[in-house]
């Protein structure tokens, strides 16, 4: 009787033992799944406003119900945070965003404002839990009358796996070899193939954390970035300027300033004839001396989308300088035109806003197209099977455009005079 008592208290005592070690492993699991999901993600940084004292930020968590804390101050590599008298806390908004199979992630998005001019900060961002916070980044905010400057242009990294946006991320290592003292970056549309993918999303700003922590992206809507009159994945991820065309989905459209240019941001994917009045009153109040148009779908790329033909004219009408574009997945440089012609060679330099110029700077990404028939307006044309980056630099009265291959070969360079 008594081996059967001790049997049982045994058993007992064995499945206590049991039953301890399964609750400790399961909090022990729970701590593990805790911390990543508090762990900012797809951080990037925006111009949102005044690029002289302000500058804006997003970014993810797997947990929506983390608050968004961003903390920065003066100076560079800065990689304490804790303690400093210096350090300024920003508190932004957090939203939800459902992405798929009952899930969804926190999307947090701040503003910081009354910066100093031409001054670099240290920042992270986070939930303001000791284990919840980014690593330090970098951000230089625009000078005071800055007499040059250099802004990067790409468009269509356009990947689904991870091996894709690898080339993304090749591209972007290469464009800032070339161009260190880049500004910010222009992207000239369709990021990710499938705007609902978000690990798409994941690799599209994990490839590149190093340089859209500090530089700021600033994106134009493409044909996979708003699918049947739906851009809410894409917008986002993006802190954007809140300006542009009304009935526009809000960070579509937009403008903003930089040293001498302004750049207005279109979306070829809706309300276009709205946008048309939209633009045509931008640039008309615009001061600066640089008018730069960013769009996806190319008024004269690869081949022409006749649906902007009215944007042209209001191209014509102002004397738009540059027009960036995306979509065709080849290289191709207009001649100056003006009102459907040709009004110089392409040679040498511009003058004089001589004629609008048109370049779509290949693909960033894993997709090429075959090159189009040739048309009266393509005075460079070519596919080179290679992702490529350009370089726009102002300086003066003087716009230089470079274009490479992610190999670091220039294949294009034109100037434009005023």
């Amino acid at each position: 009787m008594r081996t059967r008592k001790k049997f049982s208290l045994y058993a007992t005592l064995a499945v206590l033992a049991i039953m301890i070690a399964a609750a400790v492993g399961l909090l022990w699991y729970k701590a593990q799944q805790t911390e990543p999901m508090s762990q900012p993600k797809s951080l990037v940084t925006t111009i949102n406003g005044d690029a002289h004292t302000s500058r804006s930020f997003t970014w993810y968590t797997d947990n929506p119900n983390m608050a968004t804390v961003l903390q920065l101050v003066k100076g560079a590599e800065v990689t304490s945070f804790d303690g400093s008298t210096h350090v300024q806390t920003v508190i932004g908004s957090t939203t939800t965003i459902e992405t798929g199979k009952g899930q969804a992630q926190g999307v947090h998005k701040v503003t910081v404002t009354k910066l100093e001019p031409g001054t670099e900060y240290s920042y992270r961002v986070g939930s303001g839990e000791d284990k919840g916070w980014s690593a330090p980044a970098q951000f230089l905010t625009e000078a005071v009358g800055v007499p040059a400057f250099t802004f990067l242009n790409v468009t269509d990294s356009q990947g689904v796996a991870e091996a894709d946006f690898t080339l993304w991320g090749q591209t972007l290592d290469q464009a800032f070899t070339k161009f260190p003292n880049a500004r910010f970056l222009v992207h000239n549309g369709d990021l990710t193939e499938e705007p609902e993918d978000e690990k798409a999303w994941d690799a599209f700003f994990g490839k590149t954390q190093h340089w859209l922590t500090r530089i700021p992206l600033m994106p134009v809507t493409g044909n996979h970035d708003e699918v049947d009159g739906k851009a809410d994945r894409y917008t986002a991820h993006f802190n954007l300027p809140d300006n542009g065309a009304k009935g526009s989905i809000p960070g579509t459209t937009y403008s903003f300033d930089y040293g001498a240019a302004h750049i207005a941001v279109l979306n070829t994917e809706s309300n276009i004839d709205k946008q048309t009045a939209w633009l045509r009153k931008d640039l008309a109040n615009t001061d600066k001396p640089w008018k730069i148009v960013a769009m996806h779908r190319g008024a004269y790329g690869g081949n022409s989308y006749k649906k902007v033909d009215k944007w042209v004219e209001v191209f014509d009408e102002f004397q738009v300088d540059l027009v960036l574009q995306g979509h065709n997945h080849e290289y191709s440089r207009s001649y100056p035109l003006r009102k459907g012609k040709k009004t110089g060679d392409g040679e040498g330099i511009t003058t004089n806003r001589q004629g609008t110029v048109y370049v779509v700077t290949n693909t960033a990404g894993p997709k090429f197209n075959d090159k189009k028939e040739d048309q009266f307006y393509h005075k460079v044309h070519f596919q080179n099977n290679k992702q490529m980056f350009a370089g726009v630099t102002i300086e003066g009265d003087t716009l230089t455009y470079r274009a490479y291959d992610v190999t670091g070969m220039k294949l294009d360079e034109f100037a434009l005079k005023h």
